[in-house]
């Protein structure tokens, strides 16, 4: 069922304390490492897509939303979502169709 489907069964475990975010073609997309913080008191995930840190997250679930977020996010325009912004859906008026200013 589509409603049990989270970004973490995309997570793929290897090395042990790192997971790979695996896309349906078969592509990594980000990874997921765990860490002691706190003088080893506490452990957080370390979310990496493209190669930069996106955010720490307290769970390893949180950290694979993070990134499957910005991984479905990167498929839309200007990396905002997957659906064009209402003003990006207006029709531009050709260049220099606009009114004039003329100089008096």
């Amino acid at each position: 069922m589509v409603g049990d489907w989270h970004p973490v069964l995309a997570a793929v475990e290897g090395p042990t304390g790192t997971w790979r975010m695996i896309a349906p073609d078969g592509t990594e997309y980000g990874t997921i490492e765990i860490r002691r913080v706190m003088n080893g008191q506490e452990v957080r995930y370390r979310a990496v897509w493209r190669g930069e840190v996106i955010g720490w997250a307290t769970t390893l679930r949180e950290a694979a939303q993070r990134i499957h977020m910005a991984y479905v996010r990167s498929h839309g325009p200007g990396m905002r979502s997957g659906a064009p912004m209402p003003w990006e859906l207006r029709k531009q008026p050709p260049r220099g169709s606009g009114p004039v200013a003329r100089s008096g």
